[in-house]
């Protein structure tokens, strides 16, 4: 953007808000996101209120809070005031006292009941991702009036997807209508005339973000209504936002995998001692599992003594195991995440997984066969007099490695998810780790099995 040479040269920055009026909007949040918490700040409070509005309001402004608080008490309240109340409960919930009590001061009665009614759910809940700024009308309305209702509070809804029908006494949800559906009706039909034909498709305020998505997912929805016990409208959550949430969400669930803490900022934001604080933690619980597999391997001193060769294959066939079981967990954590499978699910995870593995682990048994022959028919390398049974042992304890490796990794997700963590925990290397202990036993019991009374 041309803007960058703006800052460069001290242009002041009024010009620069200025200039960044003539771009859209996601390039305004991508330039500020470049700059430090002071230039964005500045260029903000030099915005016109409604293009300030815009770019707060987007998710992908990652100083929002910052900025907020750095603005003078009156300004940041008419930027919150002119925010979607989701997106204003989200930047108040990270904003610390008492700054945070005189910002929901500065606000109308009504923002602020309804940003407080957001900031009660749980952080991750589809009431807390939910907008209270949605269209409903009575179910005695005509389309006529429907239409005309939505050109009059069109700017201060953030979408208008649909428009929720509502029972005109109790004021409780009994239908919904799509924008198409609703321009395509005669104006003076009634708006039940262009309601869908089924039951509306509802969200509950405690639901998982993980779960919204799903029901947006299946139904092929922009927006689902958040209804209370009663049946009473309490927001929608839309398709942009759930996609927002869902991000932030693999993103987390990626970093776990890969054996670490969550991080919630960009990689090249995060501070060098934060982030060891991050990563540290788990490399040290990871390496203090690994001594079980030193452990595990000093039993086993004695055969190694005997036959070093089977020392050569340890990595093979413990990096074969964990491999398999790095899939497994991936599967399943995701098959989790989308519903496909449930906990009740977990034997007939069990029962595929099994059979699986046993294959799998064959396919490898073969591999590293044929690779003992041809290294020892060509003189590559000499295996001993026992070469023959020394690749049945090679064989043979992949299949049992990568079955066990298959089997734990698509097991301990169920487990963790029953005792209430989330499944994401169960890392790559964590699988790793647990196989490379269990793998050391069954490696060196195959190897006595077949190699006993000849090389050991």
């Amino acid at each position: 953007m041309h803007v960058d040479r703006m800052i460069q040269d001290n242009i002041e920055p009024s010009a620069i808000a200025a200039r960044l009026g003539r771009e859209h909007v996601a390039d305004i949040v991508e330039f500020l996101n470049g700059k430090s918490v002071e230039e964005a700040t500045e260029v903000i409070a030099h915005m016109p209120l409604p293009w300030g509005i815009e770019v707060l309001d987007q998710p992908l402004f990652r100083n929002a809070c910052e900025v907020i608080e750095a603005l003078p008490e009156d300004k940041a309240a008419a930027f919150l005031e002119g925010m979607s109340s989701d997106r204003a409960a989200d930047v108040l919930r990270w904003i610390e006292e008492p700054k945070k009590s005189a910002l929901r001061e500065g606000l109308t009665p009504e923002a602020r009941a309804a940003i407080d009614h957001l900031l009660t759910y749980p952080e991750n809940s589809a009431g807390a991702l939910m907008t209270t700024e949605f269209v409903s009308v009575p179910s005695d309305w005509t389309v006529r009036q429907t239409l005309d209702h939505i050109r009059e509070v069109e700017r201060s809804r953030e979408t208008v997807y649909a428009i929720y029908v509502l029972d005109p006494a109790s004021r409780r949800l009994t239908n919904v209508v799509t924008l198409r559906r609703l321009i395509s009706g005669e104006p003076d039909a009634g708006i039940l005339t262009v309601a869908q034909p089924y039951a509306p498709i509802t969200a509950a305020p405690n639901a998982s973000r993980e779960e919204v998505a799903r029901i947006i997912s299946k139904y092929d929805l922009l927006a689902v209504p958040v209804v209370d016990t009663t049946g009473h409208v309490l927001g929608i959550a839309t398709v942009d936002d759930v996609i927002d949430a869902m991000i932030t969400e693999q993103t987390e669930d990626v970093q776990r995998m890969g054996g670490m803490e969550a991080i919630d900022a960009p990689y090249l934001d995060i501070g060098f001692f934060q982030m060891i604080k991050k990563r540290a933690g788990w490399l040290c619980v990871l390496f203090l599992s690994e001594m079980l597999t030193t452990s595990a391997m000093q039993v086993f001193s004695d055969e190694l003594e005997k036959a070093i060769v089977l020392a050569l294959f340890i990595p093979l066939v413990m990096s074969s195991g964990g491999n398999s079981g790095s899939q497994a967990t991936s599967l399943i954590i995701r098959a989790l995440a989308l519903q496909e499978v449930r906990l009740r699910d977990w034997w007939k995870v069990a029962v595929r997984e099994l059979p699986t593995g046993i294959v799998l682990g064959a396919i490898l048994g073969v591999i590293g066969i044929i690779r003992i022959a041809v290294w020892q028919e060509a003189g590559i390398f000499d295996y001993g007099e026992y070469w023959k049974l020394l690749s049945v042992t090679i064989g043979v304890a992949l299949i049992g490695i990568v079955t066990f490796g298959s089997l734990a990794g698509s097991l301990l997700p169920f487990a963790l998810k029953r005792l209430g963590f989330d499944p994401a925990t169960s890392s790559a290397p964590f699988i790793a780790t647990l196989v490379d202990v269990t793998g050391i036993v069954i490696y060196f019991s195959v190897a006595w099995l077949f190699l006993h009374g000849t090389i050991l």
